[in-house]
């Protein structure tokens, strides 16, 4: 059996691992590193969980014991997919570097230019970094990367399934054409064996597991779900699977829940935190800072669930998780191989439940083709019943009160309901009874400028009054209710005197015709010609007169 003192790492290194308790490499690592070694491009394809960092991280230490970090050009690169991976990946560094004066830089989205741009300066042997932040310090000519002399690429097909390939081609035509490549996946897609013809020179070839394959210490086990109904399937599932939580209880000291969506990955987090369970999210849509706490409360055992999205399906080395439940059935095959990577890590045993709908048949079929071997069926856990109400399924104190009043019972409504009913009647005819007076009131108006009859106006209006109203006392009409409307002419003629009734506002041509009509009285007392056209304030020269000279014709003689 082969050891790690077999494979001609530096002493140093061997050091730093015997610290950390292992002796026997895994298949991944006992093919790759001697190759590695030798300076030739690796093309390692392992299932996930099989120590596939160490295969790449131990050799980089080795190669570059020797030589001299100069300011802003890495001689390492190590591509990750996602912050939380490049992290584990620096993490895996400090361990079996720390004997050696080896520095590195980590680029990652989420921490601020200033603190990276720092190291890059100084120089740094390993560079880790995610495509989109090393490309951004590169187009601000922070960094050049024809230093390179090894690159790392990990995770590659998650790189495929993220849209990093175009990024991945361009920076691989940044470093030196003489770099070793060392590039690793899980499966290996037409994609990303393209790239490797491309990139790669005479890879060596190391497969360990066939392609796409799940650990044989994984229990795979398959729950079908036939929602009652098409729009509670969401929450059925969440109470299966609180349900089936519930039933491992012994056995799942920890778990991480995979949902296909960021919303769905805050629903079910907040579901199981409203039902007791101590559970968190964690998604590309957070800070990294609270992803980082989630991570580490998780990995330390003071975080019980973890429900993510599939930013975290890949590479995170998190030896003692006992389950992984698929809440949602991944819609990518190979997705699924990644997901349940997450436990039965370390030679350790794992449980992998998938819940499923109807819906979901295409993806599992899908996900039994790249196996090739069916999932295994288990029945719903004992005592699950399914609601069928579209209330929230988080717990209250609710007692229903507020639907008291509609489902209040018979008698007691209906009678509510003759008393509304005798109600709106009642207004009903009033308002018809008002209508009908007004119409009468609008038949006997008179022609404008004669009033109506005092009786018929005291009539009409007591017709309009509400019943305890008409009751009152009469009161004699005014006067001025008998007396003709006065003309406009008079009005203008004689003195306004204040009026204890509301008057009528005048037209505005009425205003007009009161305010013009003095001056024309003034220009007719002093006998002057009205001025059309002009105004009054004409020029005089305007209002001279001129005499022309008439020119006689003379006849000549």
């Amino acid at each position: 059996m082969t050891k790690f003192s077999d494979l001609a790492l530096d002493p140093r290194v061997l050091q730093a691992v015997a610290e950390t308790g292992y002796e026997t490499p895994t298949p991944i690592q006992a093919q790759a590193i001697p190759h590695a070694l030798e300076g030739r491009d690796v093309l390692g394809i392992a299932q996930t969980g099989t120590g596939k960092t160490a295969s790449f991280t131990l050799p980089m230490i080795t190669l570059l014991g020797q030589g001299r970090a100069r300011a802003r050009m890495p001689r390492s690169l190590v591509l990750a997919p996602t912050r939380e991976l490049a992290a584990q990946v620096a993490e895996n560094f400090d361990t079996y570097a720390k004997h050696t004066r080896l520095t590195k830089a980590l680029l990652i989205g989420g921490v601020s230019f200033g603190e990276q741009d720092k190291l890059i300066d100084r120089g740094v042997d390993v560079l880790i970094a995610t495509p989109g932040r090393l490309l951004d310090h590169f187009e601000r000519g922070k960094l050049l990367l024809t230093g390179v002399q090894i690159m790392v690429v990990d995770e590659a097909d998650r790189m495929l399934d993220m849209g990093f390939i175009p990024d991945i081609e361009r920076i691989f035509q940044l470093t030196p054409f003489t770099r070793q490549t060392l590039f690793f996946s899980a499966t290996m897609a037409p994609e990303i064996e393209r790239i490797t013809n491309t990139f790669l020179h005479s890879p060596v070839r190391v497969e360990v597991a066939r392609q796409a394959t799940a650990g044989e210490n994984i229990t795979q086990r398959l729950v079908e779900l036939h929602p009652t109904r098409r729009d509670m399937g969401a929450k059925q599932k969440r109470e299966l699977l609180r349900r089936i939580i519930e039933t491992e209880a012994e056995a799942c000291t920890n778990a991480i829940i995979f949902c296909n969506r960021k919303t769905e990955v805050d629903i079910v987090a907040k579901s199981l935190k409203a039902y007791g369970f101590d559970a968190a999210p964690i998604h590309g849509d957070l800070e990294q800072s609270q992803r980082t706490k989630t991570l580490d409360g998780f990995r330390d055992g003071t975080l019980r669930f973890l429900v993510a999205s599939d930013v975290a399906a890949r590479g995170l080395d998190i030896p003692a998780v006992s389950h992984v439940f698929n809440f949602d059935v991944p819609s990518h095959a190979e997705d699924y191989v990644h997901r349940i990577g997450r436990t039965g890590r370390a030679g350790r045993k794992g449980t992998a439940y998938t819940l499923s709908t109807p819906s979901d048949e295409k993806y599992l079929a899908a996900i039994e083709s790249l196996l090739k071997m069916p999932l295994p069926r288990v029945p719903v856990p004992e005592g699950f019943i399914a609601s069928e109400t579209g209330e929230p399924d988080a717990p209250s104190g609710r007692s229903g009160s507020s639907r008291g009043g509609s489902s209040r019972g018979g008698r007691g409504g209906e009678r509510g309901g003759e008393r509304g009913a005798d109600r709106t009647d009642d207004r009903s005819g009033e308002r018809a009874e008002r209508n009908a007076s007004r119409d009468g009131e609008r038949r006997s108006r008179k022609p404008r400028g004669e009033a109506a009859p005092v009786a018929e106006v005291t009539e009409a209006v007591q017709a309009a009054m509400p019943t305890d109203v008409q009751a009152a006392p009469e009161v004699a009409p005014r006067e001025v209710a008998a007396a003709p409307a006065p003309r406009r002419e008079e009005r203008a003629e004689e003195p306004r005197e204040p009026r204890q009734e509301p008057r009528r506002e005048p037209r505005r041509d009425d205003r007009q015709d009161n305010r013009r009509e003095p001056r024309r009285d003034d220009r007719r007392e002093r006998n002057e010609a009205p001025v059309v056209g002009m105004g009054d304030h004409v020029p005089d020269f305007l209002l001279r007169g001129f005499k022309m000279p008439v020119a006689t014709d003379t006849a000549e003689g």
